[in-house]
């Protein structure tokens, strides 16, 4: 059943369980980008995590950067009470949740500059247009050489390879206990609901759109990670 607040297929209660019998190494996104982070030499004073989920993101990072203030975004409402009710354990004073919204739908001057922001599997559902919007609105509300660090499903660059890739996914999902016919009917979302590009086209709109700094830094099965710097 579809969550009717996000585009995610997945409900919001039971996101955190399914999401990882779904997305292989979905839990390592997480680790490798505050690995990343680490190695940047700096604490960020701000991170916004858009498209924010159940709050997984920044449950990971608050450990490695107790002194950060963590912005929190997401279209969903549910999504947001259950990031809310993840987190409350955390001081009130480091998080800020913001009222629902999609990244591409970003206004002007949305908080101070963050010196971080992370969208993790949020993007790939958009239209180039959205996509191309949500990343322009990033781009502009970063500070100056502040890191956009984005994880996303995948294309690969040939027919041959797309048909390939998905058969090695579906395979996942069921070594890890997803029903055969639930793999079928996700992966059958693809280029219906959610609308992957491929890593040369990440690269391309990120530069495109004024990063000075674009890496690929993780690739697994049909999902890669980027990081971009202002």
């Amino acid at each position: 059943m579809k969550n009717s607040h996000n585009t995610t297929s997945h409900l919001a209660s039971d996101f955190d369980v399914e999401v990882v019998v779904t997305i292989p190494y979905y839990q390592s996104f997480h680790d490798e980008t505050v690995n990343l982070i680490n190695a940047m030499d700096f604490n960020p004073k701000t991170w916004l995590d858009t498209g924010c989920g159940t709050g997984a993101m920044i449950n990971r990072a608050i450990k490695d950067f107790p002194e950060t203030k963590f912005i929190l975004c997401d279209p969903s409402v549910e999504m947001l009470e259950l990031a809310q009710e993840k987190l409350k354990s955390y001081p009130f004073g480091d998080l800020l949740f913001l009222k629902p919204l999609p990244t591409q739908d970003f206004p002007p001057g949305l908080c101070a500059s963050p010196d971080v922001i992370t969208a993790i599997q949020s993007h790939h559902y958009l239209t180039p247009d959205q996509r191309k919007k949500a990343t322009k609105g990033c781009y502009e509300l970063l500070r100056d050489d502040g890191v956009y660090i984005t994880f996303e499903n995948i294309r690969p660059a040939t027919r041959e390879g797309t048909k390939i890739g998905m058969k090695y996914w579906k395979n996942f999902q069921i070594k890890s206990g997803q029903d055969p016919k639930a793999a079928e009917l996700h992966l059958d979302r693809f280029d219906r609901e959610f609308f992957p590009i491929t890593v040369e086209e990440h690269l391309h709109l990120l530069r495109e759109t004024g990063f000075r700094v674009v890496e690929l830094f993780w690739y697994s099965y049909l999902q890669a990670g980027f990081y971009a710097i202002k």
